[in-house]
C-alpha cells in the first residue's frame, strides 16, 4: 500500500527495531606492533578507548576531524596543575563522546604520576552498561 497525503498519520508511520551494529574489529597489540585476531564488545571498545586518547587529533589523514584527542598539547605545556585536571576530563570526554555505543564519559580522577599523569574515569555505553578505564599519559 503506498503512502498517501489523504491517509491518517497513524496509517503513514511505522516503526522499526533498532539492531545494534556489531562491533567486531582486529585486535591491535600496541607492544609488540602485531595485529591478532578479531574482537568485540567491550574489548573492541577499549581498545577503540585507548586508542582514541593516544591519537593525536588532526595530525593523520585517515581519521575525520572526529577521531583522536589533543592531549599531546597539553602534556609537556607550561599549565598549572589546576588548569590540567580541568583539561584532560574535556578532552578525553570529546575523544570518546563521539562515539555511538558510549553516551557518557564522567567520574575523572586526575593525578600526578612522576613526569605522567594518571586518569581514571567511567563510560557510560548506550546500553547503560559502564566501563571504568585507567589511562597514565
Amino acid at each position: 500500500m503506498a503512502l498517501s497525503p489523504l491517509q491518517p498519520v497513524e496509517e503513514q508511520t511505522g516503526t522499526t527495531a533498532v539492531t545494534p551494529e556489531p562491533t567486531k574489529t582486529y585486535k591491535l597489540d600496541f607492544e609488540n606492533g602485531v595485529i591478532g585476531d578479531f574482537i568485540d564488545d567491550d574489548e573492541a571498545l577499549r581498545q577503540f578507548i585507548y586508542k582514541a586518547i593516544r591519537t593525536a587529533r588532526f595530525r593523520y589523514l585517515i581519521y575525520d576531524d572526529q577521531y583522536g584527542s589533543e592531549l599531546e598539547d597539553l602534556i609537556g605545556s607550561d599549565v598549572t596543575d589546576a588548569f590540567l585536571n580541568e583539561e584532560i576530563p574535556r578532552v578525553i570526554r570529546e575523544a570518546l563522546i563521539y562515539d555511538d555505543r558510549i553516551s557518557d564519559v564522567r567520574d575523572f580522577v586526575v593525578r600526578r604520576k612522576g613526569d605522567g599523569v594518571f586518569v581514571e574515569f567511567t563510560v557510560v555505553k548506550t546500553d547503560g552498561d559502564t566501563l571504568t578505564e585507567e589511562v597514565t599519559i
